[in-house]
């Protein structure tokens, strides 16, 4: 299934990416989807349920600690995702915390694609729009 607010970008080396969302969590969990998607095209099951949580001074860096740490449960947890949903709140007046319920496999069970080596800041940015938000991604693959 196609996601509309899933835009790859071309990019020389590196995967780039632009993604949008009627909120900021909905902005936030399309670049999940979107970074899943660079790494397996197909139709991943929903067998597996994690929770995490993730803060971040301003929303570049929360985008960036969220997906390293989406990153750290593919490599070092085989976990695939396959659904997500986020709540963004202000934390302690400094900080911006997220929480996400996330949904999906054991990356064992699928073949996949390109390898992510990092999350990076390069050409990053997160913005609100007249109807919504965007942000714009790379990976380092």
């Amino acid at each position: 299934m196609k996601n509309k607010n899933i835009k790859f970008l071309k990019h020389t080396a590196d995967v780039k990416f632009e993604v949008k969302g009627r909120t900021l969590g909905n902005c936030f969990e399309n670049a999940a989807l979107a970074m899943f998607k660079t790494i397996y095209h197909g139709k991943v099951k929903s067998k597996i349920k994690k929770k995490i949580s993730v803060r971040g001074k301003d929303l570049e860096s929360l985008m960036y600690n969220f997906l390293e740490e989406l990153l750290f449960l593919f490599d070092a947890k085989d976990f695939i995702l396959s659904k997500i949903k986020i709540k963004i709140r202000e934390f302690n007046g400094e900080d911006i915390e997220l929480k996400a319920d996330l949904i999906g496999d054991n990356l064992k069970n699928y073949e996949i694609g390109l390898v992510i080596k990092a999350v990076t800041y390069n050409s990053m940015s997160i913005k609100k729009s007249k109807v919504g938000w965007k942000a714009v991604v790379v990976l380092d693959v």
